[in-house]
């Protein structure tokens, strides 16, 4: 067997669709599998809309998700120019291909591909007229996604239009032929075209490719797959948003794929390993941002505390929370009692706020809560001479003065943790309180007790 080389062939339209990326993902994933090739190529003959700023971030979309290419872009390759507005010369030579062999005619000022067949006409009701029709041979697919799909070409169509321009079909076509494609792995969408692409095969006398039309993305409520529109759609966000990289690739794997058990975290060499093409589902699949979030929170808690300090610290820098010569201990120390409760990064600035500034949101819910079985002040009024009597601030320093105290009261040492947390945090929930209070250190908790119950 030849050595497989896919391709992922986009059009820079100066977004990252998750769709386009899952379609880059499972051709990455193929090629790594099988040990191939993996193409990117650039399908940027629309020149109002494929701007170089446009395809630098389809190109950044995919440095992020770690998805490296053989041959295209940045890194060259044999079977180049990888951007379709430098490869007319090669159109040119196979349009004449087919004009010698008598494949071709002009209409209209275009350029149609002639189909092989018997051809009659029929009144057709949407246009209003009788129409040219051909009783073309049937199309077998054997998709390796989809199984047989049988389909007939019954009109001519047009290879390049009458401004000169070749269309998708033909340069799709052609460059997967020139550049050796073996397997073709798109959206299912793509289905209804294969049949005119087996016919251009054919005319060139070139075996088609094997076609893996995976299914679609559809919108996380409603009908109809994801638009740019849609939440979660776009690449570009996540990574502005914090999400990691290794879980967003992860989950968009998933979308449309499994490795026939119930596992949804792995590394992305087992992804490798196991991807193929008998593990991808027909059905279509829905996004779900909660899961993919989920997903993210577990990679942010199974991480080292250093690299999660590196990825927080511009955003604890941007929310305004630390200065960018802030203290790497005391930034670490925070961090390793948070990562284990917050969900993401993204919501990590309000998680841990109270850690960096004495000025924050007080959740009235909380303090109703807590008032209904105590009066909040009066009980830290008590430990407050307990904590200032506290010499070595350490948790466990803090664990016996206020169980003493506790048990001095005949009272529980749980019944102050709710206002003495609330008192400190605004919050009702968050990071074991004891380690808290260490790493706020004695001077501001007992100056944010004393400003609450005054």
């Amino acid at each position: 067997m030849s050595q497989v080389r896919v391709r992922f062939a986009p059009s820079p339209t100066g977004f990252f669709h998750i769709g386009s990326a899952r379609t880059a993902l499972f051709n990455w994933l193929y090629a790594r599998h099988t040990d191939g090739v993996f193409v990117l190529r650039i399908e940027d003959t629309d020149k109002e809309r494929n701007t170089d700023e446009s395809l630098q971030v389809l190109i950044e979309g995919m440095h992020w998700m770690g998805m490296d290419w053989d041959e295209g872009p940045e890194v060259g390759g044999e079977y180049g120019p990888y951007f379709q507005s430098q490869r007319q010369p090669i159109y040119d030579e196979y349009l004449k291909k087919l004009k010698d062999a008598g494949r071709t005619y002009e209409k209209d000022g275009a350029i149609w591909f002639k189909l092989e067949g018997e051809r009659y006409t029929e009144y057709d009701d949407f246009k209003k007229k009788e129409i040219e029709k051909v009783k073309a041979a049937p199309v077998v697919i054997d998709d390796a996604v989809r199984g047989r799909v049988e389909r007939a070409e019954e009109m001519d169509f047009v290879i390049v239009r009458k401004d000169g321009n070749p269309v998708f079909h033909f340069v799709n076509v052609v460059d997967d032929i020139a550049m050796g494609i073996t397997h073709v792995i798109r959206g299912e969408d793509h289905l209804s075209n294969t049949s005119k692409h087996v016919e251009l095969f054919n005319a060139f006398g070139v075996k088609p490719p094997v076609f893996a039309h995976i299914p679609l993305i559809l919108k996380e409520s409603g009908p109809g797959k994801m638009s740019k529109r849609d939440k979660g759609a776009l690449i570009e966000e996540y990574e502005t948003r914090g999400f990691l990289a290794n879980a967003v690739r992860n989950y968009i794997s998933l979308l449309g794929w499994n490795p026939k058990d119930e596992r949804e975290k792995m590394d992305i060499d087992e992804i490798i390993e196991l991807f193929d093409f008998p593990g991808i589902n027909k059905g279509n699949s829905r996004f779900d941002e909660k899961k993919l979030s989920a997903l993210n929170t577990e990679y942010l808690r199974e991480m080292n505390v250093e690299t999660y300090a590196f990825l927080a610290r511009p955003i604890l820098h941007t929310a305004g929370l630390i200065e960018e010569d802030a203290d790497e201990d005391y930034i670490q120390s925070v961090l390793s009692l948070c990562q284990g409760k917050a969900r993401s990064l993204e919501e990590l600035p309000e998680f841990c706020r109270y850690f960096f500034c004495d000025e924050f949101e007080m959740n009235e819910k909380t303090g109703a809560k807590i008032a209904k079985k105590a009066d909040p002040k009066e009980l830290l009024a008590e430990i407050v001479p307990v904590i200032e009597g506290i010499e070595a601030f350490t948790a466990d320093a803090l664990q016996a003065g206020l169980e003493a105290h506790a048990e001095s009261k005949d009272a529980k040492v749980f019944a102050y943790f709710p206002a003495l947390r609330y008192a400190l945090s605004g919050q009702g929930g968050g990071p074991d309180l004891l380690p808290m209070l260490v790493v706020l250190g004695q001077e501001r908790v007992l100056a944010r007790l004393k400003a609450f119950i005054a």
